[in-house]
């Protein structure tokens, strides 16, 4: 995974190679990087989106699911789905590798959610909590899919 200093600017940036959709092999380059590490991390996290394989951050997973589920979706679902995403999900399991999820760590999350309280006492309603939850099983079942 080689990363390449701009001579220029004084950034980073990678090139790689990927098969898309089609089967075809497409080159890939990102440019931009502050540091080394920054740009050959971007890459690995490239090349683990583009496998297929589970064995990647959940975080990088979400961005995937993100950018299949919002073409196909009215722009006020998606925002409420990428609200709950990146303010309820991602800060709990984002350091979780996809496939090392258990159901312990979806019954802690479920637990913190249900003793969550606001400013003035008051609890997540039933319903937010259904809508939170069936936003993970819809991130879940989609990585079944994948």
């Amino acid at each position: 995974m080689p990363a390449y200093k701009n001579k220029d600017n004084g950034t980073w940036y990678v090139m790689t190679q990927y098969t898309n959709w089609k089967g075809e092999r497409k080159p890939k380059c990102k440019r931009g990087f502050d540091t080394k590490r920054e740009a050959q991390e971007w890459e690995h996290t490239f090349r683990q989106q583009n496998s297929g394989d589970l064995d990647m951050p959940f975080s990088a997973f979400v961005e995937i699911y993100c950018r299949e589920q919002k073409p196909r979706l009215k722009e006020s679902t998606w925002q409420t789905k990428e609200n709950i995403s990146q303010q309820k999900i991602l800060p709990y399991f984002e350091n979780y590798k996809i496939e090392e999820i258990t159901t312990k760590d979806v019954r802690a999350w479920q637990n913190e959610m249900l003793a969550y309280r606001n400013e003035e006492n008051k609890p997540y309603s039933s319903s937010y909590l259904k809508t939170l939850h069936n936003q993970l099983s819809a991130i879940f079942n989609y990585a079944v899919r994948f």
